[in-house]
């Protein structure tokens, strides 16, 4: 039973604040958005690096090489991942993605670490659970974490975690329900 002084939130809420509390903000002061100055964040040479591992990986059908490049990167990539093709870990900050093992990565889906926003940017680790499905087209902002077993419908906005177990599902993804 919940004390009476605390508003009632639902378990997306709650789910969403914590995605927001884990991720670390940088302020970025300048007459311009936070993307304008980009070289600040990450240097030029290993954007274009993680670019063009990243291309090669949106491409190749082998998942062996997805997984084994991706390592390299510093992503960290369980036993048996599959990576869709055109699937795209984050450029930026491919490091704070960890795929757990046997997860799927659908299709053109896409795992953000970064947010650049007008005066700052967020970053924030994505974590996949073991045996996790994200759906083809699915977008995983930074700090969410999916838990074990847990599955991301096709087309998905996902914006705050997802239980082990859960099927969600919608932008921005929402629980189905049982029926």
């Amino acid at each position: 039973m919940s004390d009476a002084t605390e508003p009632d939130e639902t378990p997306s809420e709650t789910d969403a604040e914590r995605r927001h509390d884990r991720l670390d903000r940088v302020a970025t002061p300048g007459p311009r958005n936070s993307l304008f100055p980009w070289p600040d964040a990450k240097g030029r040479l290993q954007i274009v690096v993680n670019y063009v591992v990243i291309l090669v990986c949106r491409v190749s059908p082998s998942l062996r090489l997805k997984n084994w490049l991706l390592g390299r990167l510093g992503v960290t990539v369980g036993e048996g991942v599959a990576w869709g093709l055109e699937s795209t870990p984050d450029v930026f900050w491919p490091e704070l993605i960890t795929v757990e093992d046997d997860a799927i990565i659908g299709y053109d889906a896409t795992l953000l670490c970064h947010e650049f926003l007008q005066d700052e940017y967020r970053t924030g680790e994505v974590v996949v659970g073991e045996r996790a499905m994200v759906g083809a087209g699915a977008i995983v902002l930074p700090g969410v974490e999916i838990g074990a077993d847990a599955q991301v419908a096709a087309n998905s906005l996902v914006v705050a975690d997802v239980a082990p177990g859960e099927t969600v599902a919608g932008v921005p993804a929402e629980p189905l329900g049982s029926d």
